[in-house]
């Protein structure tokens, strides 16, 4: 059974260390579920951006946004089709969550579905060759031939370097590949592998997965999913707000390169050493989440709030994040401000989202009604 090579480091027990302090925060901020529609979005679009992107696909943000919404936009079909299939596969993973979480059987288990599975599914979520393949079908589907899809190579491929020839990484050959594959996901599963902190398992199924290259096309986003999916699977999706895509692609010298120097190596894939890039992934994770939490924190690190709402979480509408947004940055807000704010909505609708906001003492009203100014709870 493979069994990954790596030294738990301090600079990555520090950026653990930060990560589960982002996470608690962001998990219990007592304003998050304000920010879920519009945030999740965001994490999706960028996901499917960044991700399509690092692969060379040309559509800007904005148009991978028009494309996930369904509209059209003037583009080669082929990268319009690669923003579709991510989404896919975003969906899927999705999916696989919902019935994880539901006790359903998972793509791969070997159990009578009439049965209700009985196993603390917080810890035995079965990752499978099945799910690789079904995500790499997503990957790849109308881009390559579809007797390809979701299957492994048959030749040996080379990554090159298009400007000096130079093979940059030579994966291991083709008969290799399903071996690779069933004894990675052996370890994968296996009871001593699940002690290891979700992070570290992610970092190490994104690299087994890119060094093992099972696929003629899609190797890399197949890979980085799978990641994705160890980190929904073990409570590590904190709310779907977040993705590392983006990380990946404004630092790609420092991802590819980091790949790259692992890859070179010249062991066996079960001898190389993972640590600097279980390093650098954890850095990424670090570094993402610490930006969600400063969202987080802007509307609720005030300490007061979080008392007098006892810490419990609100559910507010998008024009109401934008009031308070506006108020904390202006310091106070007047109903002809908030005019201008949303011109095309009517002073009642505003009037009942300030109600709102002081009925849950967020926010509190200060002066007559005509000259009605409205402040943060202090």
């Amino acid at each position: 059974m493979y069994q990954p090579k790596f030294t738990i480091t301090p600079a990555i027990l520090n950026h653990i260390a930060k990560i589960e302090a982002s996470r608690a925060i962001i998990n219990q901020a007592p304003l998050v579920p304000a920010f879920e529609k519009q945030f999740r979005q965001e994490a999706i679009i960028k996901a499917v951006h960044y991700a399509t992107r690092l692969e060379g696909n040309d559509l800007t943000y904005q148009e991978v946004a028009k494309v996930i919404e369904g509209q059209k936009v003037v583009a080669q079909g082929r990268d319009v089709q690669e923003v579709i299939n991510y989404r896919n596969v975003m969906q899927y993973l999705e999916e696989l969550l919902a019935r994880y979480r539901e006790n359903l059987p998972l793509p791969g288990e070997k159990i009578d579905p009439r049965e209700k599975i009985k196993q603390d599914r917080q810890t035995t979520f079965r990752h499978s060759e099945e799910i690789f393949r079904r995500i790499h079908e997503l990957v790849v589907e109308k881009i390559i031939p579809a007797k390809q899809a979701g299957q492994y190579r048959q030749a040996q491929v080379a990554l090159v370097n298009t400007k000096t020839g130079e093979t940059i990484f030579r994966p291991p050959a083709a008969v290799e590949v399903p071996f690779l594959i069933r004894e990675f996901f052996a370890w994968l599963n296996n009871p001593d592998a699940r002690q290891l902190h979700p992070v570290i398992r992610s970092a190490i199924a994104h690299y087994g997965l890119v060094a093992i290259h099972p696929f003629v096309e899609g190797n890399g986003r197949s890979a980085r999913a799978m990641a994705t999916l160890v980190l929904m699977t073990e409570r590590y999706n904190i709310k779907g707000l977040f993705g590392l895509e983006e990380y990946f692609d404004r630092n790609a010298e420092g991802y590819y390169g980091t790949l790259q120097k692992v890859s070179r190596q010249k062991l066996p894939l079960a001898k190389k050493d993972l640590t600097e890039w279980i390093n650098f992934f954890c850095q990424a994770l670090n570094i993402e989440l610490g930006r969600i939490k400063e969202k987080v924190e802007h509307l609720s690190s005030d300490i007061r709030l979080r008392q007098r709402l006892g810490g419990q979480q609100i559910p507010l509408s998008e024009r109401q994040i934008k009031l308070i947004e506006y108020i904390r940055e202006f310091g106070g807000l007047r109903i002809a401000d908030a005019r201008e704010l949303f011109p095309m909505i009517s002073e009642d609708t505003i009037w009942r989202d300030l109600k709102k906001l002081i009925d849950q003492k967020i926010v509190i009203k200060k002066g007559s009604t005509k000259g009605a100014y409205y402040t943060l709870v202090s």
